[in-house]
């Protein structure tokens, strides 16, 4: 993971996404996961492009199975963002870069 990617747990989770001040994508990912490795480039670039206007970090569902069930994540990779404490948008599946830019554009 890069610098401008933290790692969400169960510890973190409450204070650096749903208390945070800045708008927080989620990418709930695992080891095995064949797209998910796919997209996780993008998302470190994107974590780069947007740093101090988003947080971008990844959620090992095989660690946080507890989390992914809350916010009813079945598919994996899923994108997340969160803004003031609430779901607004969610990407499931390896998608192109300017899908998850045109989205958080529209968050912030």
């Amino acid at each position: 993971m890069s610098d401008n990617v933290k790692e969400f747990t169960s510890a973190n989770f409450d204070a650096d996404v749903i208390k945070s001040n800045t708008p927080v994508l989620v990418d709930f990912w695992a080891e095995w996961c064949g797209p998910c490795r796919a997209i996780g480039p993008i998302v470190e670039e994107v974590a780069s492009e947007y740093d101090g206007r988003v947080t971008v970090g990844k959620l090992n569902v095989d660690n946080e199975n507890q989390l992914a069930m809350q916010f009813g994540v079945r598919s994996i990779p899923a994108l997340l963002i969160f803004n003031k404490g609430e779901v607004v948008n969610q990407i499931v599946g390896a998608v192109p870069k300017t899908k998850i830019t045109d989205i958080l554009d529209s968050v912030i």
